[in-house]
């Protein structure tokens, strides 16, 4: 038994269950959900259902990534060369600074285009609102 699996004995089987396949990788939670719609259809759907709502689906992708200003969390092994690492370590550095900057223009881009898509519902809306009492008033 691994070291998860046995300091987790005292949970229930679903538990345990979570755990063991916890210990084997995302490749476990899909060969279990695959598995599930094999033999019974509704069982793969929970799975896939538990998979996204607990995040299990997308864990170890981008969330692990940053940590404590070190570049994206990732420790490299040391090439020997103390400069080609310190060239290494300020150019990663720099990348995320700009990948940062740049999903930080998206979101603004993003917010821009909601205010301007706001602001014309709102003159749409104040344009039928005249319409509307323009019409109501007899001629």
């Amino acid at each position: 038994m691994t070291p998860a699996v046995s300091a987790s004995s005292g949970l229930s089987w679903f538990g345990r269950t979570e755990a063991w396949l916890d210990d084997r990788g995302k490749g476990a939670w899909i060969a279990a959900m695959v598995l599930g719609f094999i033999f019974f259809w509704p069982i793969g759907l929970a799975l896939l259902a538990y998979m996204i709502w607990s995040k299990r689906m997308f864990s170890g992708s981008c969330a692990k990534w940053k940590n404590n200003g070190h570049v994206r969390g990732v420790k490299f092994k040391s090439s020997g060369n103390t400069a080609f690492d310190a060239y290494k370590t300020e150019t990663l550095r720099r990348l995320q600074d700009e990948q940062d900057a740049f999903e930080a223009f998206l979101e603004r881009l993003r917010a821009a285009k909601d205010k301007s898509e706001f602001d014309q519902f709102m003159e749409d809306r104040a344009k039928s609102a005249k319409s509307d009492d323009g019409s109501a008033e007899p001629a």
